[in-house]
């Protein structure tokens, strides 16, 4: 069942791709992308790596010891669309909207470790979840903030020659 609850997943990622990388802002989407696979993936390995969580079963378990479906194509596909829900939202907004991704993963990890052997929780909780998803969440916010500042700095620059 595990195997197949995976493969549905990476189904599910690689048909969303061309979906959440349309639009104009595709260098701030893969940075985004690509920012938030790096953070998830050096998270997930220093937590397991403390042998906080495990993953019995995952791709390539002789290569990775975390699940790489979870660390490099769900996380940041969550954040890309989590920043364009929220690319123009003040501080309160951005802050109930990271409520909206963070609670409904961390009740359906909680599920999902308690209901298969995808994930086991060893030294961890539903509420370690919630903190990590939104310090990443922000992280990647951080960025696109910078992002934004550049740009307008650029744009001056240009106007300015």
């Amino acid at each position: 069942m595990e195997k197949k609850l995976l493969n549905l997943l990476t189904t599910l990622c690689f048909i969303s791709l061309p979906f959440v990388f349309k639009g104009p802002k595709m260098r701030e989407n893969l940075v985004i992308f690509f920012s938030k696979g790096v953070i998830s993936t050096l998270i997930d390995a220093y937590v397991v790596g403390k042998k906080r969580v495990e993953y019995p079963v995952r791709p390539f378990p002789k290569i990775f010891t975390t699940n790489i479906i979870y660390d490099t194509l769900f996380f940041p596909i969550l954040s890309v669309i989590w920043v364009k829900i929220s690319y123009n939202d003040n501080f309160w907004k951005i802050l109930l909207k990271s409520l909206i991704f963070s609670v409904p993963m961390s009740v359906g990890q909680w599920y999902m470790e308690k209901n298969t052997r995808l994930f086991k929780w060893k030294k961890w909780t539903p509420f370690h979840t919630f903190g990590f998803v939104n310090l990443t969440l922000f992280i990647i916010r951080g960025f696109v903030g910078l992002l934004k500042i550049l740009d307008k700095l650029k744009s001056r620059q240009r106007v300015s020659e």
